[in-house]
């Protein structure tokens, strides 16, 4: 669950959460020694004088600055399009519940099942009693098991609509007339929110 003045992501609870938590990291960490660089650099050429002429015709240079943005181009690419693919996997699930949104509520449907299904509303500001968060409860939760693979349709009866869990790292569109498919996991025991 997020908290107040919170600067980074939510607590992973998926395996492909963890996933993206990694890439992002990694990608900062980049983003960060690129950016330091050329403020040194910067900084150099406004405090210093001194200018080496030849290293502005220089061939070196220039293949070094054109091969080192492909190679941490390759660097940022690699680690996303694996997880790209880890995402769109689908490995036998266990269970498919089927997610219909609608202008002020969700559908459910546990296709596994027969005649199972609800709606989701929310719970009106008025209504709420102390510690439930305005605009996140619900008068009936989705439940769904641990550390099992499950398939989530989604789409969409009126407008558009986003289905989306963070700490899951989940968010899929429900279109109308378009049946969306993500699969989620969850690693831990919890109440997660979205």
């Amino acid at each position: 669950m997020a908290y107040p003045m919170q600067l980074g992501f939510q607590d992973a609870t998926s395996p492909i959460m963890e996933e993206l938590l990694h890439f992002h990291d990694h990608t900062l960490m980049i983003v960060f020694l690129i950016s330091s660089l050329v403020l040194y650099i910067i900084s150099l050429m406004l405090t210093t004088k001194l200018t080496h002429t030849s290293t502005m015709d220089a061939q070196e240079v220039e293949t070094i600055w054109t091969i080192l943005p492909a190679i941490i181009l390759i660097l940022i690419a690699l680690p996303s399009l694996r997880i790209l693919y880890m995402m769109d996997e689908i490995n036998n699930p266990s269970l498919t519940v089927k997610t219909m949104g609608h202008q002020w509520y969700w559908s459910y449907e546990y296709t596994d099942y027969e005649d199972l299904s609800f709606d989701s509303y929310m719970i009106p500001t008025s209504e709420l009693k102390p510690g439930e968060l305005r605009l996140l409860e619900v008068d009936n939760r989705v439940v769904l098991p641990m550390e099992m693979t499950i398939r989530m349709l989604i789409s969409s009866e009126d407008v558009l609509h986003s289905w989306a869990v963070p700490s899951l790292g989940l968010k899929t569109d429900a279109i109308p007339g378009r049946l969306n498919q993500t699969t989620l996991m969850s690693t831990r025991p919890g109440l997660y929110y979205g």
